[in-house]
């Protein structure tokens, strides 16, 4: 779902705004990105705005904050409006251009929390879901995509607190994190049954699900 704000005449009030939006630096809601050079990773970042909190992706900004702005504003548009058929299912956004100079514009696209997560890209190597952390997108695992799905309509999330779950706690009082492989080894259960056990403690506001690079890190809440 795409709704487009024509562009407006220059404006310094516009500018001055726009500004003072960059002055907060990316972050997990802001993202900067100077051009639609690669028009594929862009579209990763709705797919993780939408996955977690939504925010806004200024086209036309430096990684510094410098605004630059840029000449051929409907080809960038088109690329990445292109880029975005690969996001299943579609991410609804709005997309409106901010005069910056004679010349150049600013793109900037609203992109709000998704009610239809999670959302996934196709991509050379298969479909993946994004998340936000921080400044950065990282890709979701099986996990995450399960705690988004099942977050849509969680309620009274039940789960037994048994001597497993005493040990994971008594574990993270000292360690303050666990891995999946971590989880599954000191409770000496498969797979499956950690991945089941990992989810239902994360719905139920009891652990919180950390994706990292190096991948999931899990912590009492």
């Amino acid at each position: 779902m795409l709704k487009v704000q024509e562009a407006q005449p220059f404006n310094a009030q516009q500018l001055k705004e726009l500004k003072k939006l960059v002055a907060r630096g990316e972050g997990l809601t802001l993202e900067f990105k100077r051009k639609v050079a690669h028009p594929e990773k862009i579209a990763k970042e709705f797919v993780a705005l939408a996955n977690t909190k939504g925010g806004i992706i200024l086209i036309g900004i430096d990684d510094d904050g410098t605004v630059y702005g840029v000449k051929h504003a409907e080809g960038e548009s088109h690329a990445l409006r292109e880029a975005l058929k690969a996001c299943k299912p579609a991410i609804p956004f709005q997309e409106s251009f901010i005069p910056v100079s004679d010349t150049k514009l600013v793109i900037r696209y609203d992109v709000i929390e998704s009610e239809s997560k999670p959302h996934f890209i196709k991509e050379h190597d298969g479909i993946h879901a994004y998340v936000r952390v921080h400044e950065k997108s990282m890709k979701a695992s099986r996990q995450m995509c399960e705690v988004l799905k099942r977050s849509r309509k969680k309620t009274g999330v039940q789960f037994t607190y048994g001597d497993q779950e005493k040990l994971l706690m008594q574990y993270l009082e000292v360690h303050k994190t666990i891995t999946f492989k971590e989880c599954s080894k000191l409770l000496k259960i498969n797979p499956w049954k950690t991945s089941r056990k990992l989810i239902l403690l994360v719905l139920a506001d009891v652990l919180q699900l950390i994706p990292t690079e190096k991948g999931d890190l899990y912590i009492r809440k």
